[in-house]
């Protein structure tokens, strides 16, 4: 009964871990998905509850000073830092993260201290050491770390100025002031080009069919016709445009024709029934609209009074007859003292734009926008290189995976004045992989997995679920280990590396070599090991009731399946003793199966020999009978116990 009981006890403990493990992936894999969507708020609450249920903690720590800083609250990423930068192991870059954030608390000695402990980590020629807190933002630091994208260019582009690429279904619409070989070329004084119309073109694949003017009654060639949103059906159409009445421009006190918004509608394959929205004024600019998904909020710019700088970012909600209501300044996280353009509203609700008032890279540069509980803004992240060069970069697309888009630029090297570039963001790389019995090759839940970098640093620990399986995001182009172990199993471990992997979304390493059970049968059940007179391999009658007590076993659990093991003392050659052995395995096979037991259910009866002495009697040494006798056994590995 002793051994039901335990088994009853090993098999509870097995549904418990399972089930625990199951909610520490699932925790985890919310906060990872809140973090990289940009819901920090909601990151800081689903590590904040990893961290109260002690699921990996320090990685989960971590995390969440890095939310916090996203959030711009230094001073609640401060306590977690510090406990961050005390753990066993952590990756460098704390250290960096630490100095920044005691100097955004005031804490400049502290500071120091800790940039040179980070300089002393191997990153002497990091050149955040060598600018030594210059310009920069922490943040945006940060998040591009864990970012990638590949730009290249658009074959839509020509020597004038193309921008604005939307994707709609199979067709890419965008702003382009080409010659299109009118005999009257009407061209805009600013810079000589031509009036920018809309064009849309077919996408195959990769490949894109030569642009064509889009057809309805949209691009009047007087005006500048551009910059394009669209609600989710493709039905409706917000463009900009200069301010007209009729075909005649409305003009300023000044005799400037400003920028305004206007919506159409796709009938029957044409853009008709162009109209201007009530928030139009000859006096300032409303242009660049984009809706955000359900079609009931509009964001723009703007240039009109008591904004921040040059132009704003606004937003005004859409009420039901079509009209729009006050509009609202974003406010000064997102609006600067320069000029902020070109918004862009992700399906998931989040902001992009353009600006050359906060701290970036060159001229005009994209930005994304983070949110707090009430969708309010609460800082901006640059998205670095390559999206952003020392040139204007703007007009920012993100299909709706999240995973290519474009963005416009004259950064060098491009085929005119604006052109168009396509994208394809590369998120950090999903790591993927099971544990396995090596034996049974069945799955192994509760095991713990710890990630850690090539150098030693542990990045995170996961507990498999009830599959065996485990995920974390990993970084690219970066060398790593993999360390598996449970209770009862011989711990593995696995290096594996992310290069050249741009193309791939995840990355599958298996833990399935090598974690075998541990061979103790005392632990696995309660069975004895049987011994065998000298030079002899019948079955004793103190074998024979150990065997019995196997036969028992085996009975009792059908689905317990064993294999033996026979060896021998010193005594004897080699060859001598290695045929002693498998006469002694096989003496054991013979007589369990002689009990009745299914001859599947032993896997294997070896002989070893004297090559597995368990005590010091090995050749000239002098040994008592009872140490040899030690050696002369056959010993049972239980393979599977169900």
């Amino acid at each position: 009964m002793m051994i039901m009981k335990n088994i009853k006890i090993v098999f509870i403990a097995f549904v418990l871990i399972g089930s625990s493990a199951i909610g520490q992936t699932a925790r985890q894999k919310r906060a990872e998905k809140s973090y990289n969507q940009f819901s920090f708020v909601k990151a800081v609450e689903q590590y904040e509850k990893m961290i109260e249920k002690d699921i990996n903690k320090e990685y989960a720590l971590r995390k969440l000073g890095d939310a916090y800083i996203m959030l711009r609250k230094p001073e609640m990423a401060l306590p977690i830092y510090k406990q961050v930068v005390e753990q066993p192991n952590v990756p460098s870059e704390y250290f960096y993260y630490y100095a920044q954030v005691l100097r955004a608390n005031g804490k400049y000695k502290e500071s120091k201290v800790w940039m040179k402990k980070y300089k002393e980590s191997g990153n002497k020629e990091d050149s955040r050491v060598k600018a030594f807190f210059k310009e920069g933002d922490l943040a945006s630091g940060i998040f591009n770390s864990y970012e990638s994208y590949t730009v290249s260019t658009l074959n839509v582009n020509t020597e004038y100025n193309e921008y604005g690429a939307y994707e709609l279904g199979d067709q890419i619409l965008f702003s382009s002031s080409r010659d299109d070989g009118v005999s009257i070329v009407r061209t805009y004084s600013w810079d000589e080009q031509a009036m920018i119309a809309i064009y849309q073109a077919s996408k195959t694949g990769d490949s894109i069919s030569t642009a064509i003017q889009i057809i309805g009654d949209v691009n009047i060639p007087r005006f500048h016709n551009g910059s394009v949103t669209f609600n989710t059906d493709g039905t409706k159409m917000y463009f900009s445009r200069n301010n007209t009445e009729g075909n005649k421009k409305i003009n300023d006190d000044d005799g400037t024709s400003q920028m305004g918004i206007y919506k159409a509608e796709l009938i029957e394959g044409e853009w008709k029934n162009s109209t201007p929205i009530n928030l139009n004024n000859p006096n300032y600019m409303v242009y660049n609209p984009s809706l955000n998904e359900d079609g009931t909020k509009l964001y723009f710019v703007s240039d009109m009074p008591d904004g921040f700088g040059g132009t704003d970012i606004y937003v005004s909600d859409i009420k039901e007859d079509g009209s729009l209501d006050t509009p609202e300044n974003l406010g000064p996280i997102v609006n600067s003292e320069g000029n902020e353009t070109f918004p862009f509203v992700h399906n998931e609700g989040t902001l992009y734009f353009s600006s050359d008032g906060h701290v970036g890279m060159g001229l005009l540069d994209v930005y994304v926008t983070v949110l707090d509980e009430n969708d309010a803004p609460v800082n901006i992240i640059n998205l670095g290189d390559p999206i952003n060069s020392k040139k204007d970069d703007f007009a920012y697309f993100l299909d709706n995976e999240g995973f290519k888009g474009y963005v416009s630029s004259n950064r060098n090297g491009g085929v005119g004045g604006d052109d168009i570039y396509s994208f394809n963001r590369i998120p950090p790389l999903r790591l993927k992989g099971q544990i396995f019995d090596a034996i049974n090759n069945e799955p192994i839940a509760g095991a713990k997995v710890i990630l850690a970098r090539k150098n030693g640093e542990e990045i995170a620990y996961f507990i498999t679920e009830e599959d065996g399986s485990y995920e974390h995001l990993i970084e690219r182009d970066s060398d790593f280990a993999l360390k598996g172990s449970k209770h009862k199993f011989i711990p593995i471990s696995k290096d594996f590396s992310s290069h050249g992997l741009e193309k791939q979304k995840e990355i599958i390493v298996d833990l399935n070599i090598g974690l075998a059970p541990i061979e103790d049968v005392v632990l696995l059940a309660d069975l004895e090991t049987i011994y065998f007179d000298l030079d002899k391999f019948n079955i004793r009658e103190d074998a024979a009731v150990e065997l019995d007590k196997v036969v028992t076993l085996m009975n009792k659990y059908p689905g317990m399946v064993i294999r033996l093991e026979s060896h021998t003392d010193s005594r004897g050659s080699d060859s001598y003793n290695m045929t002693l052995s498998a006469n002694r395995a096989k003496s054991t096979y013979e007589y369990i199966i002689s009990q009745g037991i299914s001859e599947e259910r032993i896997t294997k009866y070896d002989g070893f020999g004297e090559s597995q002495l368990i005590n010091k009697c090995s050749d000239g040494v002098k040994c008592s009978k009872e140490e040899h006798q030690l050696n002369r056994r056959t010993e049972f590995v239980i393979i599977k116990m169900k």
